[in-house]
């Protein structure tokens, strides 16, 4: 059931990322994920469309990942809060194609290897957008930390 519901979050994406949001939304955005990263004090690196990453691990640097793999992954997921919201254990670790997954996830997967692990911060226009699901609600903005465990 949780492979499903997952399996259902990730494909409503393809019909959500298409949302679009004003350039005041989206400075919004950016301005809540960089008060979040400065009271961290940690680096993270904003990529050219928006998404925040701090690569832990890069894991196998001689091959990095790409969009048409299939990536064997665990997570945590919260809101900026640190409310949880979500954790796969490694014990019941995800598979997925790259081009299958949010593509904050996909543009952070792809940043590694195997054995790679990442924390990013994915605004709206990268995760779930302005749909309304049973784990998050619209416009929300996501922090990981994955942990890529096999790429095929």
């Amino acid at each position: 059931m949780k492979t499903e519901f997952i399996l259902f979050l990730m494909v409503s994406l393809l019909l959500v990322s298409c949302s679009t949001y004003s350039e005041n939304e989206l400075a919004t955005f950016d301005q809540k994920i960089k008060a979040h990263t400065d009271s961290l004090g940690l680096d993270y690196e904003k990529l050219d469309n928006g998404l925040y990453v701090h690569i832990l691990d890069k894991g196998n640097e001689d091959e990095r990942i790409r969009m048409t793999d299939k990536v064997t992954f665990y997570y945590t997921g919260e809101f900026l809060n640190g409310d949880v919201f979500q954790e796969i254990p490694k014990e019941e670790a995800l598979e997925y194609k790259v081009n299958e997954l949010i593509i904050g996830w996909q543009e952070a997967l792809m940043l590694l290897g195997e054995g790679g692990e990442i924390d990013v911060i994915i605004p709206p226009q990268l995760g779930y957008g302005s749909k309304n699901t049973a784990l998050i609600p619209p416009n929300s903005i996501l922090k990981y930390r994955l942990k890529v465990l096999e790429v095929r």
